[in-house]
């Protein structure tokens, strides 16, 4: 497997996916209120977990410790991994609901599907956002900044620094200028009610 060939479950890894499940079970029956619990099992299912991720159950993965994960992420509901394989995530992205990072695939072949499956390592950079039922498939890394649009199917390489979306998922535009103007449509930054406060300023930004 982490050499890009076939491979099919063994002890050790169907032991691994035991201890996950038995992690993530816990994860997803905490109260709502249980904030400091749900963050500390972040430690235990997750290879590396940076400060202040929040995951909001439920959600699912394989194994766990083949994901990493920088400081500052949101992950929505519904968040699915397919961790057979490496999951590198950066920090201060955000994640819609019922996204799926997904690492493994079976052979298209009908004469050779059952001999077993391939995985293939998942990055994405700093500071993007994917939108809500993104699908992201084996072996694609996402460049930091970047957006992917709610619905997409991430079949290729998104470079840095682009809004892509779509099915399969590709490069709309770049990331420029009227973005630090506008935030959404016709609706501007400068327009806001200034805020009485601050943005609390989190441990990492220091």
């Amino acid at each position: 497997m982490k050499a890009g060939y076939i491979w099919l479950d063994d002890a050790e890894n169907m032991a691994l996916q035991a201890r996950a499940k038995t992690l993530v079970e816990k994860f997803n029956s905490l109260p709502p209120e249980a904030m400091e619990e749900r963050m500390a099992l972040n430690k235990e299912i997750f290879g590396s977990c940076g400060k202040n991720v929040w995951i909001v159950p439920p959600m699912k993965l394989a194994v766990g410790k083949y994901i990493s994960i920088g400081e500052g992420c949101y992950f929505n509901a519904g968040t699915t991994f397919i961790d057979d394989w490496k999951i590198e995530i950066g920090s201060n992205c955000l994640f819609g609901p019922n996204v799926t990072l997904c690492t493994t695939g079976h052979p298209i072949s009908p004469n050779h599907r059952m001999d077993g499956m391939y995985s293939f390592p998942i990055k994405i950079g700093n500071t993007c956002w994917i939108g809500a039922n993104v699908i992201v498939l084996p072996g694609i890394t996402i460049g930091d900044h970047s957006v992917i649009g709610a619905g997409s199917v991430v079949t290729k390489d998104i470079p840095a620094n682009v809004v892509a979306a779509d099915n399969p998922c590709r490069v709309l535009r770049q990331i420029d200028e009227r973005d630090e103007t506008y935030y959404f449509k016709g609706h501007r930054f400068d327009e806001q009610p200034e805020r009485t406060e601050p943005a609390p300023k989190l441990d990492f930004m220091e």
